[in-house]
């Protein structure tokens, strides 16, 4: 008769500590491919407000989606998403001000809205001359990005990726993490309570499209690009 060893329960504990490392990226949700939303060349994949046709004062030239400073309105995605990054790639002109929006919807039945990437010239606009979650990358009006983040000049290209799943927000700004939140912290909720959004029911519910804004100046984008993020 041959005897099968006892496992200790240091044994056991360990054994199973090793078997949930193993089988975490199986029990995982794969993450998306990349899915360009911008072929370069056409408005496919975007549409103004309440399915309209775009402005016209957006356009593409040059391979790059354009706002030429006169009227143009906002831009939806055709698609809505929760959990996602986002990267593209933009540049302003001197003073601008433009800015991406996600989880975008039509609050109260008559604006769309939601959480927005700012994207402005820091030190020439009026607005971003006010600092703080008013600059570029913050979470506009309610968190401010990182002081000292790697911006570029005006008419120069920056590159941009915003990453949500679970509770995190980040914002990253030409490969650094410059802004982030937590949407279940105080810092949070005290934030979005001092914001101009605070008496706006609806506001940012998790899930929307995504929006180009219209400031009146001019902005460029390109290689915009989505992948949904899986939910463990």
């Amino acid at each position: 008769m041959i005897e099968t060893p006892m496992l200790t329960l240091r044994q056991y504990l360990g054994l199973g500590c090793l078997f949930s490392l193993l089988c975490a990226p199986l029990c995982q949700a794969a993450d998306a491919p990349w899915t360009s939303l911008f072929d370069g060349k056409s408005f496919a994949g975007w549409h103004g407000p309440d399915g309209k046709a775009p402005g016209k004062g957006w356009t593409v030239v040059d391979g790059a989606l354009h706002l030429d400073g006169s009227p143009g309105g906002m831009l939806l995605s055709d698609g809505q998403y929760d959990a996602f990054e986002l990267k593209w790639e933009w540049k302003i002109e001197t003073n601008g001000n433009n800015g991406l929006k996600y989880w975008v919807s039509k609050v109260a039945g008559k604006e769309w809205l939601g959480l927005e990437y700012q994207m402005i010239d820091d030190a020439g606009h009026p607005d971003g001359k006010r600092g703080g979650s008013h600059t570029t990358a913050s979470i506009y009006d309610i968190i401010a990005p990182e002081a000292n983040k790697p911006l570029k000049a005006p008419g120069q290209w920056n590159e941009s990726l915003v990453r949500v799943t679970g509770d995190r927000i980040e914002h990253h700004l030409n490969g650094v993490l410059v802004c982030s939140a937590n949407l279940s912290s105080e810092l949070w909720k005290t934030s979005l309570a001092a914001s101009k959004f605070k008496n706006k029911p609806g506001f940012a519910p998790g899930r929307g499209h995504l929006m180009l804004t219209d400031h009146g100046d001019k902005v460029w984008y390109r290689n915009i690009a989505v992948r949904r993020l899986g939910q463990p």
